[in-house]
Formats: C-alpha cells, structure tokens, sequence
C-alpha cells in the first residue's frame, strides 16, 4: 500500500509529485518524480549527510553536477549520489525532463517541498530569501554548498 498523490508541489519551475513516503516503507525510502522544464535552472547545490539519493531518467535529459563532475541522465539512465557529495542539476536541454529520485533511508518529505514553495512565493517573483531558504534545508538535512568563486 502506497500514499502515491496526484498532487504536484511546485517549487519554481521544478515541479514534485511523490510517489512512496517514508510511512508507506516503514522509514527505508521515499520516492518522487521531478519535472524539470526545457532551460531551467534548478536548487541550488547542496548535500545531504543523512541519506543516499539514486536518480532514475523517465524523459529528455537533467544534466547533474557532483563534487564538480558533470553527468548527463537520460530515460534508462541511473546514479547514486552518495552521503556528503555536493549536488545539484539544470535542463540544459530544449525538451522538458522527468526522472524519479530515491532517497535511502526515507527521509525526504513533501514537507520540505511545500515549505521552499512558501519562502518562494512570499517574494512574488523577486529575489528569494537565500537566507531563509538555507534554514529550511538544513532543518530538512539538506546542507547548502558554499557559492561557487
């Protein structure tokens, strides 16, 4: 039995659905797919220390950054991002991409979604509150990356 929603968090031009929550796998996964519009930048890199993070392609091609290495997934395409690495992934391309992501143990939630949605929309279009939005992910074990310079 899964709690899979039919509701999409929207989270800039990401878009979240998940599929499995940590409740439906007594805590040992959550699972999510992620829509990532053509040309679209995305979170800004970060880490995670408590959880493994496993990127599975459906569609089109999400380019990903870890530890400074650049690594295209495409649909059938799969990497593990490991405990500590620094990450993150942008649509390069001109086609929207879709691809499923695992995190072990389950610790990610639409919690965290919802909540950067909230910081996101309180500026209307501005500039978002970096400092807040930090807050959020370190409440939520993700570990912003220091600004590339």
């Amino acid at each position: 039995m899964t709690s899979a929603s039919t509701e999409m968090i929207q989270v800039g031009a990401l878009g979240v659905r998940f599929l499995v929550e940590a409740a439906d796998s007594n805590g040992s996964a959550s699972v999510f797919e992620c829509f990532v519009p053509a040309t679209s930048r995305m979170p800004a890199p970060h880490s995670h220390d408590a959880f493994e993070e496993t990127i599975y392609g459906l569609e089109g091609t999400t380019t990903w950054t870890i530890d400074g290495r650049k690594v295209d997934i495409s649909a059938g395409e799969a990497l593990c991002i490991r405990r500590g690495s620094v990450h993150g992934f942008d649509n390069n391309g001109t086609e929207d991409a879709k691809f499923l992501a695992i995190s072990t143990p389950g610790v990610m939630t639409p919690a965290y979604f919802r909540e950067i949605h909230e910081v996101l929309a309180e500026t209307a279009g501005g500039a978002p509150d970096l400092a807040r939005i930090a807050e959020v992910m370190r409440r939520h074990g993700l570990t912003p990356a220091p600004p590339a310079g």
